[in-house]
């Protein structure tokens, strides 16, 4: 259990930032434009490449335990920048509205969000990284691969289908201050925590 509650706010801490994806889910749910659809592409690619990436990472890293060491070392890089950009990012924070009441058929959402998904570079380093920590708690990195789906799945549902009634709060600069200044925290705890080993 404790292993699925570490992949689960590992998950969350991943997912829950103001980056394409979740720009384009968030419009999506503002003006209500095929919602499910954007959801069902972004946890159905999550479940399939986390999943592949704990396989594949678990394979190297029981052929090749050097691996761990390097993999371990980028990942603590990575977490840190990734943790101090968004500390940096809460300075000036953002806000999201959806301004134009256009409605995108079925198709241009559906390949807009496979493009996002899929075209997005640091997705793979996101993956890379999550198999590197699920390495970490050799036989239970399973229960931390179900954490992290779990967090994915939890994330785009809520964001999604709640992204409606939350728009006069997401419109306000200061709920993307709180979330940049959450994630950052836990991004660089769990930069220490990897680099600690």
């Amino acid at each position: 259990m404790p292993t699925l509650v570490t992949g689960l706010l590992t998950g969350l801490s991943i997912i829950v930032a103001i980056g394409a994806q979740n720009a384009y889910l968030l419009r999506q749910g503002l003006t209500r434009n095929h919602v499910g659809i954007v959801v069902g592409i972004c946890i159905a690619s999550d479940l399939l490449l986390v999943n592949l990436g704990v396989a594949g990472v678990g394979t190297l890293v029981s052929d090749h335990p050097v691996a761990v060491s390097v993999v371990r070392w980028l990942g603590v890089a990575y977490l840190a920048g990734y943790g101090l950009m968004s500390l940096w990012r809460a300075r000036r924070p953002g806000s999201l509205e959806a301004t134009d009441g256009h409605r995108s058929s079925r198709r241009t959402v559906a390949t807009t969000t496979l493009a996002l998904t899929y075209l997005n570079p640091h997705l793979y380093l996101d993956i890379l990284l999550l198999g590197s920590i699920a390495a970490t708690h050799g036989a239970a990195r399973w229960w931390f691969s179900a954490g992290v789906c779990l967090a994915s799945a939890l994330w785009f549902s809520v964001v999604g289908l709640g992204a409606h009634a939350a728009a006069p709060v997401l419109a306000r600069p200061a709920t993307w201050r709180i979330l940049d200044v959450l994630i950052g925290a836990v991004m660089l705890l769990l930069a220490a925590r990897l680099a600690l080993g």
